[in-house]
Formats: C-alpha cells, structure tokens, sequence
C-alpha cells in the first residue's frame, strides 16, 4: 500500500513528471523526498513558466467530458466541410462563417459556468476608451479556467488549424500559443467596441494576422440587449451584418485591413449579467501582396449617421 504522507505523494509525482519513474512505490521513496528534492519539486511547480503540474480530481472528471466529446466535432468538421466553404466564399461583406451549435453542447456550457465573473476579472486587461468601453480581456492563459484553457488548446491544434485551412483556402496559417490579445472578452452593461480593423502583426513573432474566431457563450440573449457583431463593407458605408451573439454561435472571418468589424452600440444587458465571448487568432508567415501593409495597430472608423444596413 503506497505511503499516504503527503510529502511522499508528492515526491512520487514529481519523480513521475521529472522521468525518474520508481520501480517500487509501495514503501516512502527515501531517495526522493530529501529536502533538496522537495526543494525542486517546489520550484519546479512554481515557476509561471511551467504549466505541468498535478491534475485535481475535478479537473479529471472535466478533462473525461472533454475526452468524450473530443473537444471538435471530427464528424461535422468533415461532412459539412464542402458547405461552410462555399458560405466562406460567398459571404457579405467579407468571407465569414457563422454557425451555430458547432460544438457539444455539453462542452460549451461547463465552458460558460466556469467563466470568471466580474470580481474575478481584476487582473485582467480593462480597455476604458472610447472606441473600446467597459471591456475586459484576459492577459494570459494561466487567468483561464481549466477546462475552457484545455478546450482553447483543441482549437490550435494542428487537425483543427488544418480544417481551416480548407475552409479559407489560407493555408500555412499558425495558431497563437500565446492567445495575444485573444482569449476570453467580457464586455459589461454600457460597454461597446467601434468599427475597426484589427492589428495585422502578431506584437512578438511579427507573423501575419490572417483569422478571427469568435464563440459566444451567452445564454438567453435578448436581441433588444444589443452586442451584435456587426460586418461593414471595405468603404464602411454599409453594414453588411448583423449577427448577435447568442449561446454556442461560432464566427470565423477574414483579418484584413479592409474586414470592418465591431459592436458600437451600447451593450443593455441586465446589470447582472455581460456579453461573454472566446476569442482566437491565426496568423500566417507572409500573405499575398494585395493585403500587405505596413505593421499598425487596431484601426478604428466612424460609420457615416446615414450608414445602411
């Protein structure tokens, strides 16, 4: 029976995740569970930079719901691949895909459950301007909960960057392992995002912005509650559409100094709850000629008053 102190328990664990792999673990591990040892093991555990570490209980029964639904939906993804792609092609004003229930349904409400409420959002990135008001965006993984972070890393993987390739016929794109400027958005009551266009160089690798992925996670929207996704034309004279952003409903569009994007009109949801949104980006080493540009920042354009839609 193996020691239940909990000193050895750990020192089993870590021996396991440093490769040591003991051939006995039923007696206390004496070789490895000296302070020098434990020294490392707790260093080890504490460094930001690391993100091994032991999985709860909890966190497994989690990662067993992620396992059996796999986190993408493998089947759809192949039989309805031929069907997104000529909506991508065709879509106004800009290809985009807007799908709704993409995913397992039971995998995105333990997504939505675990997104951290507005006194857990402290630490994260809050955007007070203007163009970008009562926004709030993680700044790391390490501030995404367990399961939404696995789920996140599902979406960059190489068999899910591979389907969009098909389906935008963009291909060498590269996932952001670093979520830079996406991750998870909350916008509270009262808050908005103007008509922009997105940074086009990853800050860090200078790589190409070529993808957005928007899910929504909120539940009961109410269309008069407002936070609609709205698409405008390259002259951002005409919106194009309007899509609002109801529960498991998935966006993927075009990142290009012309795909005019935002939600400008005040969010009126109720003051308890907020507009909850997962955000990734792809990039790309390089892009055609015609979309080139030297490296700028979000680009923000008032719509005219008398803007159609």
């Amino acid at each position: 029976m193996m020691c239940t102190d909990c000193n050895c328990r750990v020192a089993v664990a870590c021996a396991r995740l440093f490769g040591l792999s003991p051939a006995n673990e039923s007696r206390p591990m004496n070789r490895y569970n000296g302070p020098a040892f434990q020294r490392s093991c707790e260093k080890y555990l504490d460094d930001p930079m690391r993100t091994a570490r032991l999985v709860t209980r909890a966190e497994n029964r989690l990662l067993d719901i992620g396992r059996k639904s796999g986190f993408l939906p493998q089947q759809r993804m192949a039989s309805e691949i031929d069907r997104f792609k000529a909506q991508w092609a065709s879509a106004d004003p800009f290809p985009h895909i807007c799908v709704d229930n993409f995913f397992d349904q039971r995998t995105i409400e333990i997504i939505a459950d675990e997104f951290p409420g507005p006194e857990q959002q402290r630490d994260w990135v809050e955007f007070r301007l203007p163009s970008e008001w009562m926004k709030n965006a993680t700044a790391s993984d390490r501030q995404i909960p367990f399961f939404t972070r696995q789920f996140l890393y599902a979406l960059n993987s190489r068999s899910f960057v591979a389907w969009l390739e098909e389906l935008t016929d963009i291909w060498g794109l590269i996932a952001d392992t670093e979520f830079m400027g996406g991750g998870l958005h909350a916008t509270m009551p009262g808050g908005k995002l103007g008509i922009h266009t997105d940074f086009n160089k990853h800050l860090r690798n200078k790589l190409d912005r070529r993808l957005n992925l928007l899910l929504f996670l909120n539940r009961d929207w109410e269309p008069e509650w407002g936070g609609q996704l709205e698409l405008w034309d390259r002259e951002v004279k005409r919106c194009g559409q309007k899509i609002t952003p109801l529960f498991n409903r998935l966006v993927i569009f075009a990142t290009t100094d012309f795909t005019f994007h935002g939600h400008p009109q005040p969010v009126a949801c109720p003051p308890e709850t907020f507009r909850k949104s997962i955000a990734l980006y792809y990039y790309s080493n390089g892009r055609p000629t015609e979309e080139q540009s030297e490296a700028h920042l979000t680009q923000y354009r008032e719509p005219p008053s008398d803007a159609g839609a």
